[in-house]
């Protein structure tokens, strides 16, 4: 592997690490495309698979960030966390059973759906000190069993479906549900990816190469983020179109 493809694999973890810092959702499912149409990794379930790894990784460094600043919901998180790692499983499962070509496609109409998902104003109400109790547990085991299939199908964190998950079975905040849904992000990721790894789609060396520059896109976010702060809206709806439109560029392909 040459040392081009290496850089362009670390640019598009850059990329994305720079705007999941920013938007707090949605750029790792840039990723697979990027290794796809940029990188030219022929095989989608590879891509899959090494995208997974990587928004694993980013995302448990985001969780420790999280969690130092007191904003996870532990019990809540680990329980849809727990729940939809087994979901994570089947689905990884079952897409590497779909051709390459038709698993694309419809990764292209979960891009859609990240998208459009993006656009709809996000209210931060809610109880900020939500704990769990038994009938919750009943709420967010199903919730987190569907979010954990489709996660694991479709090899990305799955963070669009998980904080509104959260916020629905539980009542927490946006903020508690954005950094809890890490959890399952992590878990659902490394699920995901080890199901790709065993059947050899894990490509070690893009891998290492988008943690590295996702780290890098990580750091550059922090002074942008400021300057974001009043334009947030703009920003994200922005982001959220050039989601669409990829995922248009991929159907149309």
């Amino acid at each position: 592997m040459g040392i081009e493809t290496l850089l362009l694999a670390a640019l598009g973890g850059m990329l994305i690490g720079l705007l999941l810092t920013l938007f707090g959702g949605g750029g790792s499912v840039l990723a697979t495309p990027w290794l796809i149409y940029v990188v030219g990794v022929m095989d989608t379930h590879a891509a899959i698979g090494t995208s997974a790894a990587a928004v694993a990784v980013n995302a448990a460094t985001g969780l420790a960030a999280q969690a130092r600043a007191g904003r996870v919901k532990w019990p809540c998180a680990v329980t849809f966390g727990l729940a939809g790692l087994a979901g994570s499983l089947v689905g990884a499962q079952f897409a590497k059973q779909v051709d390459g070509k038709s698993l694309l496609m419809w990764f292209a109409v979960a891009m859609i759906a990240i998208g459009v998902s993006m656009l709809v104003p996000k209210k931060n109400t809610g109880d900020p000190t939500v704990r769990l109790t038994p009938p919750m547990v009943l709420k967010l085991a199903p919730v987190g069993l569907l979010a954990g299939l489709a996660a694991g199908f479709f090899g990305i964190g799955g963070g669009f479906l998980i904080a509104p998950g959260l916020m629905a079975s539980t009542g927490m905040t946006l903020a508690n549900a954005s950094a809890s849904s890490l959890v399952s992000v992590s878990l659902f990721g490394g699920a995901t990816s080890l199901s790709y790894a065993a059947s050899g789609q894990l490509i070690w060396p893009l891998f290492g190469a988008l943690v590295v520059g996702g780290a890098g896109g990580t750091l550059a976010a922090l002074p942008l983020a400021k300057y974001l702060e009043s334009r947030t809206t703009v920003a994200r709806t922005i982001f959220a179109l050039m989601v669409i439109a990829v995922a248009i560029f991929i159907l149309l392909d």
